[in-house]
């Protein structure tokens, strides 16, 4: 069973019952493969090449439909057309490699303070210590990765028009269904322009409306794309559902209003002016509207069951049987094992010797902290002399697969949003001056503390320790790899430079690396991939490189 059949069950369907038809989810492995091919994402207004018209692909049957939007959500699932990421999506790298979330959590965590992985693949070493260039493989594929996903949203907006659909028949019913995938599918093109600002800077900025081929694309502003992710999500947001009546894993309005909160949070970065307002009104919201709450277990978010949190706001669902990749939770539950580590404790069939903590996030944990109680100590040290060595470094098996349905594919999906992060945007927003509650932003802080630690009453924070350095390190805390920490420490302006140093942050020249040094301003963005300024000449790189 090929993924992009599995996820109209698991992504649009499965946990609450199968809503499509067989022969619609047999259409997947045929049409929706031959029009999604890995198409070549060096130009994001060439449409995904097709041997088979539209109106043949689509007909008046909305399940094709459906078919195409589940493979705009399996962009952010799996890497590629066949289990385990074979057929990959892009061209260049492994499939597994090159899936969406791996590449995206190794580019938020390993430059950071929090991680580090053993490795020798290919580029992937200079991530550890903020030593990339334009040629690096993984911020390459990242890149592309995140065009492959506008230029599937894209496509799927260009042929699900009130024209389009009047033209072959599709039934007025069924169109208003329809308008909904439209909407979610602008959420997910949303969502991949947030992480290509993010992490890039200015970037091409390519909707439905340009012709398809004509010319190069333009790179649009940082501010640019900013402000179109922005007005795309208040035009969708009253379109997209509650989330007590969306199909778990789909978007939906809270998911929207969070987006929205990471953005404003980190408006000074990407405009130059700050709307922490905007993000404490927008957390707000995602905290009143829509009734999540906190979690009992804080680990029920990261294990083989946690569709069931009541705090996942936005998930990308994993599946052992039905959608299999060697990225995503997967990824991050194999490497964090090895060691003396037994497998079976975290339901997987082996260890892949990777991930560690650094030395600083791990003294981020007071004892008696419940968050570390993860963390892994036998035959480790804190210290991390060799990268390589994986007894070096403390493991952090945060996510698990225990009672997953296969131990060599995770069941666990993974948390894009949830609602702590909620409560400390809100906190941080309020710090900085974006109006709020001083009361209720302490209430919402030490809601997460009084469950780190099992209710003691004593660990709860006051007025006068709720300062951004303290927010920082509890967002370090609550959000331990969860792919936060370099927007963070951007944002915090602690990424580059020499204020803030931890091990292996640059290249230390005297070889074994106990405190980091300095690092350039430029690399708080990647650089534009080689590849793409030879073949777009409208593009310009990043300052530094």
């Amino acid at each position: 069973m090929s993924n992009s059949e599995t996820l109209v069950n698991r992504t649009l369907g499965k946990r609450s019952g199968n809503m499509f038809t067989a022969r619609a989810k047999a259409f997947s492995i045929t049409a929706v493969l031959a029009v999604i091919a890995a198409v070549a994402c060096t130009d994001p207004t060439v449409a995904p090449k097709s041997t088979i018209a539209p109106g043949t692909f689509f007909g008046s049957d909305p399940n094709a439909y459906a078919e195409f939007l589940a493979k705009v959500y399996g962009g952010l699932a799996v890497g590629g057309q066949q289990g385990g990421d074979g057929s990959t999506d892009i061209q260049g790298i492994d499939g597994g490699f090159s899936q969406y979330l791996r590449l995206y959590w190794e580019l938020e965590e390993l430059p950071t303070d929090e991680a580090v992985i053993a490795w020798g693949d290919q580029d992937l070493p200079d991530l550890n210590t903020q030593t990339w260039n334009p040629g690096n493989r993984f911020s390459t594929a990242m890149y592309y990765r995140i065009f492959f996903q506008v230029a599937m949203a894209n496509e799927f907006l260009r042929q699900t028009t009130d024209d389009s659909l009047n033209a072959r028949g599709v039934p007025a019913a069924k169109q208003t269904t329809i308008h909904q995938y439209r909407a979610e599918a602008r959420f997910l093109r949303a969502l991949s322009y947030w992480h290509g600002v993010d992490l890039f800077g200015n970037i091409p900025l390519v909707t439905e409306a340009q012709p398809l081929g004509a010319v190069a694309p333009q790179q649009a502003t940082r501010a640019q794309v900013f402000n179109f992710i922005v007005t795309e999500l208040q035009a969708i947001k009253s379109q997209l559902p509650m989330p007590s009546t969306q199909v778990y894993g789909r978007a939906t309005q809270a998911a929207a209003d969070m987006l929205l909160a990471e953005l404003y949070l980190n408006d000074s970065v990407y405009t130059g002016t700050a709307n922490y307002a905007g993000a404490l009104a927008q957390a707000s919201a995602v905290i009143s509207s829509y009734g999540y709450t906190l979690a009992s277990n804080y680990f029920s978010n990261f294990s083989a069951t946690n569709n069931n949190s009541p705090e996942m706001i936005f998930a990308i669902p994993e599946d052992g049987v039905h959608t299999q990749t060697f990225g995503s939770t997967n990824f991050l539950i194999h490497a964090s094992c090895g060691g003396s580590m037994d497998k079976n404790t975290y339901g997987v069939d082996g260890c892949w010797y990777g991930l560690r903590m650094k030395p600083s996030a791990h003294d981020l944990y007071a004892t008696g902290d419940t968050r570390a109680n993860a963390f892994y100590t036998p035959g480790q040290t804190i210290g991390i002399t060799s990268i390589s060595n994986f007894n070096a470094g403390i493991p952090n098996p945060k996510y698990s697969n225990v009672g997953g349905s296969n131990p060599q594919f995770a069941d666990t999906d993974y948390p894009m949003f949830r609602l702590a992060e909620a409560y400390l945007i809100y906190a941080e927003a309020e710090v900085r001056g974006g109006g709020g509650d001083t009361t209720t932003a302490l209430s919402y802080v030490n809601a997460l503390r009084l469950r780190a630690f099992n209710g003691d009453s004593t660990k709860m924070v006051n007025n006068s320790q709720m300062t951004l350095p303290f927010l920082l390190a509890e967002r370090g805390r609550e959000l331990m790899w969860e792919a936060r920490r370099r927007t963070d420490l951007v944002r915090f302006g602690d990424f580059s430079g020499g204020n803030y140093l931890w091990a292996w942050k640059g290249k230390n020249p005297v070889g074994s690396d106990s405190i980091g040094v300095a690092t350039a301003p430029h690399l708080d963005l990647y650089p534009l991939p080689a590849s793409e300024l030879i073949a777009n000449p409208n593009l310009k790189q990043n300052p530094g490189y």
